[in-house]
């Protein structure tokens, strides 16, 4: 499309009262999903209701515009993206329309997200009730999407497929009107709508004449396999299946109609769970068990690869996995049933089976939650996981769905294998082998030529392959862009004419997302890394490249794949605060790799590189929280991205205010150290204000006191031994702000037996890493690793979570030296310090019942989830109420006078309610500064203990260290 037509689009969709946006950063956010490509739209455009749904519609069916519908964008087959109009439907059209328990069916919008859907089916049925489909990525596919796939899920031995549980769709048409497709037909969905009535009777006169004159075909090409998603579901339509439109419409990949509502079954939820784990020589072996597994009716027989497990491991630690079974490739077996005697006796029968039939290297049940959260968590993540290896290795989508019946699974497995190492390629497998489907992510390389060459070679092959085991191209994720041009290896000719003819009954104009199953794009075209020259980007951060002939900044940005975690806003895991308030594909932590990517790629909308306008705008609301680095399945690291750009954007550039500021606290903190007393005076003064806007600084925010000197040199003294066998680390924050932190913290680490040199004149550079300067932040850490770096391997205890995650992790990346290395290795968090104290015996005096606990992003993401709760249960805290996610403040974000809603808003998410459910005279946990400002600003008429350090929670006091 060319530009005019592009302007006359959107200003045709404004003036119908469309939110549309064609801006260069959007465009990008929206030229990607989960897949391999990259095909850049017009605009993107914000439907709220099935009235904009159909003007969109016809806006672009009058300029010649293709439309693609998308929910989460999490596509691993290219098919939520295109070249004309994206609608986002998971933005405003995400609502729960109608629950009826009579007939055990809910009516829902398309965008709404499946764990938002089920939650509110269970809250509404008492746990009784759920939506039965639960696909990996449920955290933010839609209900929309799930039908456009035809997605199925961890329990579809159980459940089926999508298909299996849609009673109707309502539906916009290409010709833009409104239409129920359900079993018996195709409707208008106001019968007093002549027009919409004219051409539901048209499509279901095409439909009914498609399926007559094919029946032999449809009979026996179709349906053969319980995941046989490849193509069209025309077998939906045949007499003896009900002429079920809205079933053969699943799978469609939003090529023939616009879904706005769908009507779905309710699937009750079974009282008693056990999960069952077993662990395999290969997966082979796995397979071959599958038959027997399903004899014993299990809910879910999910397989996954050791490769994901040891890169667990290594990017989150060994807690993270938990218990396994030994061996190389392992499969969680879900039982269910009604009483939970009886299915422990169905797991131990089902082991003493698995024992006798001889593949079994070891099997073992997990009756735990949390040991099952964190094994699902593993499976769950098996698409980002998998994608960059322990070993550093990347692997690809494109051939990650294929099916096959289950008890062919084990051969074509074999054959699959043996394939693989013919082309000298790897490959990572998990996936529903209960369902014969696999999912498996290859080391193919689409950035060379000879590397795509043994691409497609591969999957034209592998499509063969399957097809001789009488299998299935796509199993879930459909064909899009991926393997639609393969559909002739697996269909016949007969087949192929019949999906064409389908897909004209319902878009005779080509307008739906078109080039996907029908006329397909070859499958080599659009790879979002071909030719990528991904070259010139010198930065301060040793992002080392994991692969030869890979540079490091590039390499690292794209290490995100679109698998879309940072869109989760319930569940697990802290990322992305941003996106959890603001709920625009903006403010995650994909779209704004996807716009480093698209600067990184040198295109002709990134030519400005570190000075793009797109990337600054994208980064504006990132918090430099850091849980991407630890929550996101790729690895993306956002916040040193951030830092990374915005140290060459700002290069011979005015910086905001706060970057002077707040970027410089800790050298102003020396000067405040000396007059605290009238710099508090006047903070209280009607100057306040005006020094905060000449700071960049909200005036909405309440400033803290500053401490001096001679507050921290009576909590520490002014001695300094050399011989204690610990380094109390005393940052800026508890230097310049909460002196007497760092009082109870060397009590607590003297009462533990420790003797204590407390360190109080170093820096780790924090605020000038978090805004981007650094040369000084470097010059800074250079110094502090000189003076820790003392020849010895004392643990250095950490007063302040955020300084500590930067000593451990940014320290080695910004001086890559031995020096630096060695002291980063004997970083300590405060709270780490004293579990193991706990574990060695020790307990303080006194020990609260109940503590709410707001962990530190950056504590979190460098030393792990757990790390203040598990130092509670230790010393015997028996009720600890957790707020799961950001705070809101973030180190500077908060402060900023352009942030400060959006700060709030994030503190709602979890924050705010862990408030409201905690007690008078409970102490909250709050070891980060950032935590502590935020609670203290929502509390702001409690006193300041409200908020208090986990050294002050369990401080024995000056009187009993005196003693």
């Amino acid at each position: 499309m060319s530009s005019d037509i592009t302007e006359a689009l959107v200003r045709d969709l404004k003036g119908a009262g469309i939110e549309v946006d064609s801006s260069s950063r959007r465009r990008t956010e929206y030229s990607f999903d989960a897949s391999n490509y990259r095909v850049r739209p017009q605009a993107v455009a914000f439907p709220r209701s099935s009235h904009d749904v159909r003007s969109i519609i016809r806006v672009c069916r009058l300029h010649g515009c293709p439309v693609t519908s998308r929910g989460g964008g999490t596509s691993m087959a290219g098919n939520a993206i295109g070249t004309g109009l994206v609608m986002d439907f998971s933005r405003y059209m995400n609502r729960l329309l109608e629950l009826d328990l009579e007939s055990r069916t809910v009516t829902v919008e398309p965008g709404i997200i499946l764990t938002t859907l089920q939650k509110e089916i269970q809250a509404a049925t008492g746990g009784t009730y759920t939506f039965a489909p639960d696909p990996s990525s449920m955290g933010r596919v839609t209900v929309a999407g799930a039908i456009g796939n035809d997605a199925c899920g961890n329990h579809s031995v159980r459940d089926g497929r999508t298909a299996d549980h849609i009673v109707s769709v309502d539906l916009v048409t290409a010709s833009g009107h409104l239409v129920t497709a359900e079993a018996g037909g195709v409707r208008a969905l106001d019968p007093s709508d002549a027009e919409s009535a004219a051409e539901a009777a048209r499509i279901q006169e095409g439909l009914k004449h498609l399926a007559d004159s094919n029946l032999a075909v449809f009979r026996t090409e179709f349906g053969r396999l319980a995941r046989q998603v490849s193509g069209y579901q025309l077998a939906n339509l045949l007499p003896e299946n009900g002429f079920d439109t809205a079933k053969a419409l699943a799978g469609s990949e939003g090529t023939c109609a616009v879904i706005v509502s769908a009507t779905v079954k309710l699937a009750k939820v079974a009282p008693s769970a056990l999960l069952v784990c077993l662990g395999y020589p290969d997966v082979v072996a796995a397979a071959s068990d599958v038959p027997e597994i399903l004899r014993f009716n299990p809910a879910a027989v999910e397989g996954i690869d050791d490769a994901i497990v040891q890169t667990v491991r290594h990017r989150r630690g060994d807690a993270a996995v938990g218990a396994l079974p030994k061996g190389n490739a392992y499969l969680y077996v879900d039982l269910d049933g009604e009483n939970p005697e009886d299915v422990r006796r169905q797991a131990e029968n089902l082991l003493q089976s698995l024992a006798e039939r001889g593949n079994l290297l070891e099997g073992l049940a997990v009756p735990d939650p949390s040991d099952r959260a964190n094994l699902w968590r593993v499976r769950e993540d098996g698409a980002g996981l998998s994608s960059r290896l322990a070993d550093g290795e990347q692997s690809w989508a494109g051939w990650e769905d294929a099916a096959v019946s289950p008890e062919n699974l084990a051969a074509y497995l074999s054959d699959f294998t043996a394939l693989l190492e013919e082309h000298q390629l790897r490959g990572v497998m998990y996936g529903h082998f209960g369902a014969g489907c696999t999912h498996v992510r290859i080391t193919f390389d689409p950035r060379s030529a000879s590397g795509r060459d043994v691409m497609e070679r591969f999957l034209r092959e592998a499509a063969a392959l399957v097809s001789r085991h009488g299998g299935s191209l796509s199993g879930e994720h459909g064909d899009g862009r991926a393997r639609s041009e393969l559909l002739p290896i697996m269909y016949s000719p007969a087949a192929i004419t019949a999906f064409t003819h389908y897909k004209a009954i319902w878009d005779p104009h080509e307008l739906l997302n078109p080039g996907i199953i029908t006329k397909p794009a070859p499958i080599m075209s659009d790879l979002a890394l071909a030719g990528a020259p991904a070259r010139g980007f010198r930065t301060s951060f040793a992002l080392e490249p994991t692969l030869k002939g890979r540079e490091g900044f590039p390499d690292a940005v794209q290490s995100c794949i679109g698998v879309g975690r940072c869109r989760t806003t319930a569940g697990a895991g802290v990322m992305c605060p941003s996106y959890r308030a603001t709920r625009d594909e903006k403010d995650s932590t994909r779209a704004r790799a996807r716009v480093l990517q698209e600067m990184v790629m040198g295109s002709r909308t990134a030519q400005e590189g570190w000075k793009s306008k797109d990337v600054r705008e994208s980064l504006d609301l990132c918090l430099s929280c850091k849980a991407c680095s630890s929550d996101c399945p790729a690895g993306v690291d956002m916040a040193s991205y951030k830092s990374e750009f915005f140290h060459h954007f700002y290069q011979r550039r005015l910086r905001p205010l706060s970057h002077y500021s707040l970027g410089w606290l800790p050298t102003w903190l020396k000067v405040t150290g000396r007059i605290a007393p009238l710099i508090n005076m006047t903070l209280r003064s009607p100057l306040a204000g005006v020094i905060a806007r000449a700071a960049g600084i909200t005036t909405k925010r309440k400033m803290p006191d500053f401490a001096s000197r001679g507050q921290l040199e009576r909590e520490i003294g002014t001695a300094r031994p050399t011989d204690a066998d610990t380094v109390l680390f005393v940052d800026s924050f508890t230097r310049g702000f909460r002196p007497a932190v760092a009082g109870a913290a060397k009590r607590v680490l003297e009462d533990a037996q420790k003797s204590v040199e407390c360190s109080a004149d170093q820096c780790c550079g924090l605020t000038w890493i978090s805004t981007g300067q650094l040369d000084t932040a470097r010059k800074l850490l250079r110094k502090t690793a000189a003076a820790l770096d003392d020849g010895t391997d004392r643990p250095i205890v950490v007063i302040e979570p955020s300084c500590a995650a930067a000593l451990r992790k940014d320290l080695p990346e910004l001086v890559p030296t031995e020096s630096a290395r060695r002291v980063a290795s004997r970083i300590q968090n405060f709270a780490g310090a004293v579990l193991e104290q706990a574990n060695a015996g020790w307990r303080p005096q006194t020990i609260p019942t109940a503590v709410t606990v707001q962990t530190h992003c950056h504590e979190y993401a460098t030393f792990g989830s757990a790390s203040q709760t598990s130092a509670l249960a230790a010393l015997g805290v028996s009720s600890i109420n957790q707020a799961t996610g950001c705070c809101g403040v973030a180190g500077n974000f908060g402060f900023e006078h352009q942030h400060f809603d959006v700060s709030m808003a994030v503190a709602e998410q979890s924050l705010v309610p862990a408030l409201r459910e905690t007690s008078e005279g409970t102490p909250i946990l709050t070891d980060g500064f950032s935590c502590h400002m935020q609670v203290r600003q929502i509390l702001e008429n409690h006193t300041d203990q409200a908020s208090r350090h986990l050294a002050e929670i369990i401080d024995p006091g000056p009187a009993h260290h005196r003693q």
